[in-house]
C-alpha cells in the first residue's frame, strides 16, 4: 500500500506535466486554428461562414475560461490513469517495439471509434431536460462557436468526457504513445468542429467514401439548433438513430459551392 507521502510526491512530480500537456494541446490547436481563420482571405471566410451572427470577445473569453477549467479536470484524470498504471490497476505500455506497431494502430482506431460512440450517447443524454441545465448548458451558450469553445464545458460534462480514457484503459492495454495520439486527434477534430467556418472540401458531406466523417457543418448545426447531430467524429450514430439534421448535406454544399469559390477569388 503506497504511503500518503509517496502519493503526494508522485502527484507533485507528474501532475504539472499532465496539466501542461492538456493545456498545451488546447492552446496550441485552438490558437492555431483561430489564427489561421484570422489570416485567411476575408472573402473565403465570408463565403464559408455557417452562421450570419459573429461570436463576440466576451464569448471567446467565456469559452477560454471554461475550457481551462476542463483542462484542469482532464489533467487530474490523466494523473489518475498514471497512478493506476503505476500500481498495476491498468496497463499503459512504455515504448513501441516494431512488432507491436500493428497492434498499436488497431488500438488507436478502436479508441477513436469507441470514443465516438461514448460521446454520442453521453452527449445525447446530457440534452435530456433533467440534465441539460446542470451538465451541458454552458457549452450551448456558444450559439456561434469558435475554436476556443472546444472544451467549454460545465464541470459535470468535463468529468463525463474525461472518464472515457480511464474506462477504456481499464479494459484494453494501451501504449503511452497511442493515448497521446488519441488525445491529439480528439482536440484537433474538436476545434475543427467549432470553427464556425466550413473547413472541409466541396463534396465531402455527400460523398459515399468520405461522408461518414463529420464536417464542420455537422457540429455547427448542433450549436445553432441545440438538437440534431450528436456525433463527434462520424455520422454513423446520427444516421442509425435518426438524429442527423435533415439539411446537413444541403447546408454543407451551400457553404462549399460555387458561390464560395467565386468569393474566394475576389480580391
Amino acid at each position: 500500500m503506497p504511503s500518503v507521502d509517496g502519493l503526494l510526491a508522485d502527484f507533485t512530480r507528474f501532475f504539472p506535466f499532465s496539466l501542461a500537456s492538456d493545456a498545451g494541446r488546447y492552446l496550441v490547436f485552438a490558437g492555431a486554428l483561430a489564427g489561421l481563420l484570422w489570416l485567411l482571405p476575408a472573402g473565403w471566410i465570408a463565403a464559408r461562414r455557417l452562421q450570419s451572427k459573429l461570436a463576440s470577445r466576451s464569448d471567446r473569453v467565456r469559452e477560454i475560461a471554461y475550457s481551462l477549467q476542463t483542462v484542469l479536470i482532464f489533467a487530474l484524470t490523466g494523473y489518475a490513469v498514471h497512478a493506476a498504471a503505476r500500481h498495476g490497476l491498468v496497463t499503459i505500455k512504455r515504448g513501441l517495439p516494431a512488432d507491436e506497431l500493428v497492434q498499436a494502430g488497431a488500438t488507436l482506431l478502436l479508441m477513436i471509434v469507441a470514443h465516438d460512440a461514448y460521446f454520442y450517447w453521453t452527449h445525447r443524454a446530457m440534452h435530456h431536460r433533467l440534465l441539460f441545465r446542470f451538465c451541458h448548458r454552458t457549452h450551448h451558450r456558444s450559439h456561434t462557436p469558435t475554436p476556443w469553445a472546444a472544451y467549454a464545458f460545465d464541470w459535470p460534462e468535463a468529468i463525463v468526457q474525461a472518464m472515457f480514457l480511464p474506462l477504456f484503459v481499464l479494459f484494453v492495454p494501451v501504449h503511452g504513445i497511442v493515448s497521446y495520439l488519441f488525445l491529439t486527434h480528439m482536440i484537433v477534430r474538436n476545434v475543427m468542429a467549432h470553427a464556425g467556418v466550413e473547413l472541409f472540401p466541396r463534396g465531402w458531406a455527400g460523398s459515399r467514401w468520405l461522408g461518414w466523417m463529420t464536417a464542420t457543418t455537422h457540429h455547427d448545426q448542433h450549436h445553432a439548433t441545440s438538437r440534431w447531430n450528436y456525433g463527434l467524429y462520424f455520422t454513423w450514430w446520427d444516421w442509425l438513430m435518426g438524429t442527423e439534421h435533415p439539411d446537413y448535406v444541403r447546408t454543407f454544399d451551400r457553404a462549399t459551392g460555387r458561390d464560395a469559390r467565386a468569393a474566394a477569388a475576389r480580391p
